[in-house]
């Protein structure tokens, strides 16, 4: 859900004192985090056992809510709200970066841009509820940002991030809370369809069997061997009645002296997705081929 401006007091004033009610209270936001480590998890609650909503690369920036403890902060991070690892996060509570949209967030109250990070600065403009500015920056829990010409700063209560001039929400884009892991790694899977072949490929532009499936799991925190003889020494084992959505799932052509020669993603109703020696490209095949029906020798549950 969006955040709404928090500690909001109804103010009972006589109607003659006033013509315009503007939201102009003090920042709290923490500042903006830059992530430090790659395939830092996103989570849906403060704790590792919670859904994943997406994962964070080193460089990435997420706003800081609030420190919940326990080495937790709530962020918002790519228009979604979530909890990261306060370990992998450099918190910086002044910075001028670009930040992407902003949404203006009042419940039809306006919101005052100042001319400086604070309620003691001039006020050089008046936002109405839904408007989205440009985010230039934050200066100690105040965004510095541009609406039409004129650029200022407001608080970031009452201020989301969004992902378009249109307002829009990455939490209506992402996977919801109690969506399947299972089900972001076949997707972020298939973001490498078409991708070349190529013995020895780790990603991102090319893969070979191994470097494919340890590639796609690198994104969600897993760090599976490198070769696909390796890989059998991930996870758990599970037989073919037992294949789950984002179970490895691996092949052996009778040509060589290791334990197999091939693996790929299950990814349901008999389909998976693998980086193919046949066709030399990342493609979704299906088990009930006889080529590969043949071939298909053991699997793996890592998650």
């Amino acid at each position: 859900m969006p955040r709404f401006c928090q500690g909001l007091r109804t103010l009972v004033i006589s109607a003659a004192l006033f013509t315009l009610c503007a939201v102009s209270a003090s920042a709290t936001d923490l500042g903006v985090g830059t992530v430090t480590g790659d395939g830092l998890r996103l989570r849906s609650e403060a704790s590792t056992g919670s859904a994943i909503l997406t994962t964070a690369n080193t460089g990435d920036l997420a706003i800081v809510l609030e420190d919940v403890g326990d080495g937790w902060y709530k962020v918002d991070y790519h228009s979604t709200e979530g909890y990261m690892s306060a370990q992998y996060i450099d918190l910086s509570t002044t910075i001028e970066t670009d930040l992407g949209y902003g949404l203006v967030q009042t419940e039809g109250s306006t919101l005052n841009l100042r001319s400086g990070p604070g309620t003691d600065y001039d006020r050089v403009a008046i936002l109405s509820d839904n408007t989205v500015v440009t985010l230039l920056g934050m200066d100690n829990g105040w965004f510095k940002l541009r609406h039409n010409d004129t650029v200022g700063y407001a608080s970031s209560d009452y201020i989301v991030t969004c992902l378009n001039a249109a307002g829009d929400r990455g939490d209506t884009v992402l996977p919801a809370a109690n969506a399947s892991l299972a089900q972001q790694i076949i997707a972020y899977a298939k973001q490498s369809l078409g991708k070349p072949y190529v013995w020895g490929g780790n990603g991102p532009n090319s893969f070979d069997c191994s470097g494919f499936t340890k590639y796609v799991y690198a994104h969600f925190g897993y760090n599976l061997n490198r070769t696909a003889s390796a890989q059998l020494n991930n996870g758990v084992a599970v037989t073919r009645d037992q294949l789950q959505p984002g179970d490895l799932i691996f092949f052996y052509n009778g040509k060589v002296s290791t334990p197999v020669s091939h693996v790929g993603i299950y990814i349901g109703n008999g389909d998976f997705i693998h980086a193919s020696s046949n066709s030399y490209t990342v493609e979704i095949d299906t088990l009930y081929a006889a080529h590969n029906s043949q071939k298909y020798v053991y699997a793996r549950r890592i998650i």
